[in-house]
């Protein structure tokens, strides 16, 4: 008699516990309401929005908070979905807007991060920028001698040594828009410090690079045939 031919059966992985699946779901829920706060209503920092977000949803912050990385990718996909012309227009305005206050500040060699370089910034973001300046004297003085109205803060961030530090802020308005700046000193120009979102060292852009940025951003202007552009 002929063998009959065996059958092999494909291993397929099992589905996660009911509990697992109900947890990751809440997760996805907390980041999509937080990527709604930081969109819509100012806030800028992630674990105070993450913190509201699961407060109004109902579930209990210990049990169910995304990770940064997750509200992020929540914010590209809501900005995506919500932001339409209005969103485009607005980053476009900030990093018009940032080019001309690093043109302003090229002595202190100033450096994009943040929303407006990764392009999640809202009508309430403020535009980010590293500077460089061996006092943070020497910026006020620039400030001073310029007679651009400036006010004084200080952030804690995470240094690269998984410390925290206290580093110096000046804030300022341009074109109706708030530009802050981080006062480093120039040896750390080499080596930005960690990012909040992922721990990774901080993405900066330079004048030219944002001014790239912003190009490939904008739309190219349709012309007639024959023509060329202008």
């Amino acid at each position: 008699m002929p063998r009959s031919k065996k059958t092999r059966t494909k291993y397929t992985e099992a589905a996660p516990p009911r509990h697992i699946r109900r947890l990751r779901q809440i997760r996805l829920e907390v980041a999509a309401e937080a990527a709604r706060i930081i969109s819509t209503e100012g806030q800028h920092n992630y674990h105070a929005a993450k913190k509201k977000a699961a407060e109004r949803i109902g579930v209990s912050e210990r049990l169910a908070l995304p990770s940064n990385i997750e509200v992020k990718e929540a914010l590209h996909s809501y900005q995506g979905l919500y932001g339409g012309p209005a969103h485009t227009e607005n980053l476009e305005y900030l990093r018009e807007t940032a080019i001309e206050a690093m043109q302003r500040l090229q002595s202190f060699t100033p450096r994009l991060v943040g929303s407006v370089l990764d392009g999640t910034a809202s009508s309430h973001s403020r535009i980010a920028l590293h500077v460089f300046a061996d006092s943070t004297e020497l910026v006020i003085l620039y400030f001073l001698e310029h007679g651009q109205p400036f006010s004084e803060e200080q952030r804690q961030i995470r240094w690269f040594d998984g410390t925290h530090k206290t580093v110096p802020l000046i804030v300022f308005e341009l074109n109706g828009a708030s530009v802050e700046l981080t006062i480093f000193e120039p040896v750390h120009l080499r080596q930005a410090p960690p990012s909040p979102i992922d721990g990774k060292p901080q993405r900066r852009a330079t004048l030219s690079e944002t001014e790239c940025l912003l190009a490939e951003s904008l739309p190219i202007a349709a012309t007639e045939p024959g023509q060329q552009a202008p």
